[in-house]
């Protein structure tokens, strides 16, 4: 979860390193440092607070002078966060400098030998560990000493080094937490994440689980635990750079919001050919994709959410049983996995600890898997039999907004690509979907425009305690998502409930007063949810709706409607998605909440 980031070469590389780090600050955000060595010593600052405190301290990095060093955003797992459980962290000499993202897991064992060692812990971190077993084994060769460290520890992690006695070089390492490398003509880079290398080059390495680094000023040499050198691939960034910078929004999350045209055009219309889905990256024959006799779907958050509406699309069009399941009880629990089976794996960042180890345990049962990533060259994709991309650019905000819609955009392309081959729907209703697909980045970009009245209701609800999402179908998988992105980013108790479950006890919580939020958008279940809203109208609830357009009838029930533009039943969970982010997201500025960088929480959770 934490962000880490090196520098090495000719210019200063306290500024490198502190605007790097605000790049990954949606990592975590507890506590920040860095580690510079200005030609005669191992300097380095690190506080509790956010990138802006770290700053403040530095006088924006001109106190600390050189041009190697590592620094880091701390998510906090082990220790509170405090200035001393901050990273870096230095051996008693301070001769070596360790940043760290990922979970030791036997670190109490190693602390408990190099206390017998007569060493003194200074945190309560796993990380403090790393640094004092490089200590102890360091024999004048940092990359040998490294190697021995690794043979020693349990767990995941990325690690960035920097030594006294090695002062030309930056030593890194990578074990399933992520970790590139940026190559440029005037110094070498590492980094959690692609963001914090974007300002200064596209090309990058992209190291696997197991993989040395050692970055010169003029060079950068990648190694197998054994020291054996091997050759990597450059992967070249396409990005835009502006994409990673907030554009004058006030919030990436708004920004972000106002890129879901782009984002759901981009990853919908290369893949549509001469009216027909094309999916160029999908390897699975016809013939196997007519043999699938089940499906799961599999990932955590938001992206559980997406693969919830993904199981009825592609139930409703392909005709293909779909189980969804939360990666983290999907890889305990000894799932049943048969011949004739597809997983669907589901990340933004496609470094999901949870995720990444479910599908780990698909492939060891002999599974297809399939992917559904955004970050090129991420763990998952590189894992899986297949990878579908999502062209949504990076996402800074914490509370994913495109990163969800694009998901959403894949999953349709799937069911319908699915569908055709399996003979499960009809031409000329195919035909209409694809154009229905069409036209989603349009419509997403007219409820853009009408972003103040969600904006109006927002602010006249800011002192609310309890918000309840209720529909049924896909409208079910829309309040998850609804609900989520609520609690998350304005902290307000919201729970989302399948609306015929609330004669079931949920009801009882309903009082005057309580704001519910019903989505209306199936058609063929208006009646039964019609009666939901009615029930509730009752026991004192001012009711929020969101439907169709041409549903005007549902004025008479609902306090306030905001209507969403008509497109196929199978694509509205991606229209009702648009107004639920916005009023998520108003009422958090109207509370006064960070909206980028919600407490506790961080972007890409990478530790289980």
């Amino acid at each position: 979860m934490c962000g880490i980031v090196g520098y090495i070469g000719k210019a200063q590389a306290a500024s490198i390193l502190l605007d790097g780090l605000a790049k990954l600050e949606y990592r975590g955000y507890d506590s920040a440092g860095i580690s510079i060595y200005d030609g005669e010593n191992i300097n380095t600052v690190k506080t509790k607070g956010k990138i802006k405190d770290l700053r403040e301290l530095t006088h924006d990095g001109t106190d600390l002078t050189g041009t190697v060093g590592i620094g880091h955003t701390r998510w906090a797992t082990h220790g509170e966060p405090s200035d001393v459980n901050s990273h870096p962290h230095v051996n008693a000499s301070e001769t070596i400098a360790v940043v760290h993202n990922g979970i030791i897991e036997n670190y109490l064992e190693l602390k408990k030998r190099l206390l017998a060692k007569g060493y003194v812990f200074q945190s309560e971190t796993d990380t403090e560990v790393v640094t004092l077993l490089l200590d102890y084994y360091f024999d004048g060769d940092l990359l040998k000493t490294l190697s021995k460290v690794m043979s020693r520890i349990e767990g995941s992690y990325a690690l960035g080094i920097i030594n006294k006695d090695n002062p030309d070089e930056i030593i890194a390492v990578k074990k399933d937490s992520p970790l590139i490398v940026g190559l440029s003509e005037d110094g070498n880079y590492i980094a959690s994440d692609i963001p914090a290398v974007l300002k200064h080059t596209r090309k990058i390495y992209i190291l696997e689980d197991g993989e040395i680094v050692k970055l010169t000023r003029d060079n950068v040499t990648v190694y197998n635990q054994d020291l054996d050198i091997i050759e990597k691939e450059v992967t070249e960034i396409q990005w835009d750079v502006s994409a990673a910078e907030k554009g004058g929004y006030q919030h990436f999350m708004m920004k972000e919001i106002h890129e879901q045209p782009k984002a759901v055009r981009d990853t919908i219309f290369p893949r549509l050919r001469e009216d027909e889905v094309f999916i160029h990256e999908l390897r699975m024959t016809e013939e196997q994709i007519r043999d699938l006799k089940k499906v799961f779907i599999i990932a955590c958050g938001s992206a559980y959410h997406a693969g919830v509406t993904g199981k009825y699309v592609i139930e409703e069009l392909s005709r293909i049983p779909v189980e969804v399941d939360l990666a983290s009880e999907f890889r305990y629990r000894n799932p049943i996995l048969e011949d004739n089976t597809l997983a669907i794996i589901i990340s933004q960042s496609g470094e999901t600890a949870d995720t990444l180890a479910a599908m780990r345990e698909a492939k060891r049962h002999g599974v297809r898997t399939l992917a559904i990533v955004n970050v090129v060259g991420s763990s998952i994709a590189r894992e899986a039999d297949d990878v579908l991309y999502t062209w949504a650019g990076p996402e800074i905000a914490v509370a994913t907004t495109k990163g969800y819609t694009s998901q959403l955009s894949a999953l349709y392309l799937l069911a319908l690509h699915f569908g055709r081959i399996r003979e499960k729907i009809s031409r000329s209703d195919y035909l209409e979907m694809l154009q229905e697909l069409k036209t989603l980045p349009d419509k997403i970009e007219m409820m853009l425009r009408d972003k103040e009245k969600i904006q109006y209701l927002a602010n006249k609800y800011i002192g609310l305690k309890d918000v309840f999402f209720l529909g049924r179908g896909i409208d079910y998988a829309s309040a998850l998502e609804a609900s989520l992105k609520l609690k998350e980013i304005s902290y307000v108790h919201s729970e989302a409930y399948a609306a015929g479950e609330l004669k079931h006890g949920t009801i009882s919580l309903i009082e005057d007063g309580t704001l519910v939020v019903a989505l209306v958008t199936q058609e063929q279940l208006y009646g039964k949810i019609v009666s939901n809203i009615v029930e509730v109208k009752t026991r004192g609830a001012f009711v929020l709706a969101v439907t169709n357009e041409d549903n005007k009838d549902i004025e008479k029930n609902a306090d306030y409607v905001f209507y969403i533009p008509k497109t196929n039943k199978n694509f509205t969970g991606l229209m009702a998605t648009i107004p639920m982010q916005l009023f998520a997201y108003y009422v958090a500025v109207a509370k006064g909440c960070d909206v980028d960088q919600p407490r506790n929480l961080a972007k890409s959770v990478t530790v289980e």
